[in-house]
């Protein structure tokens, strides 16, 4: 007798499962990672990736730049900005005046959860942007200019 389809995609009961998983720990913050899904489900990566695209759209999970997926709690507000703003943001808010030292690309990949590649390339446009100055291996970027706020929101 042939396997009848389930109605119920394999992709939607997995995204339940990590839903679950989710509103059973208030302390959860990052989604568990591609090949634990796929291990403990014991499911493709397309199946996997389709769960993933489920809890984006439902606004459950989104994925972090350089690191695992996020939990989105409706009672956390996050900042969506691109990484760049949010670093320049840095130098009104400690009031970092032109010409001081910048803080390193690895305290900065701490303070935003990030990866410290993806910290460098928010950091080089701010270069190329003319906010920041020097940087790269071994060397203290400084401040050269402070931002305005113009076509930022």
């Amino acid at each position: 007798m042939p396997q009848q389809a389930n109605p119920r995609g394999t992709f939607l009961k997995i995204a339940d499962a990590v839903k679950r998983r989710i509103e059973e720990a208030p302390q959860m913050t990052e989604l568990p990672s591609l090949a634990e899904v796929m291990r403990d489900h014991k499911i493709s990566r397309g199946v996997a990736l389709r769960a993933f695209a489920v809890l984006r759209q439902e606004g459950v999970a989104e994925p972090a730049p350089g690191g695992r997926w996020r939990v989105v709690r409706a009672d956390a507000r996050a900042d969506r900005r691109p990484l760049d703003q949010r670093i320049a943001d840095i130098i009104t808010a400690e009031g970092i005046e032109v010409g001081e030292a910048f803080p390193s690309a690895s305290a900065l990949a701490d303070r935003f959860g990030v990866s410290r590649p993806t910290v460098t390339k928010a950091l080089e446009k701010l270069e190329a942007a003319g906010v920041l100055a020097g940087g790269g291996q071994g060397r203290v970027r400084t401040v050269r200019a402070v931002p305005t706020r113009e076509g930022r929101s």
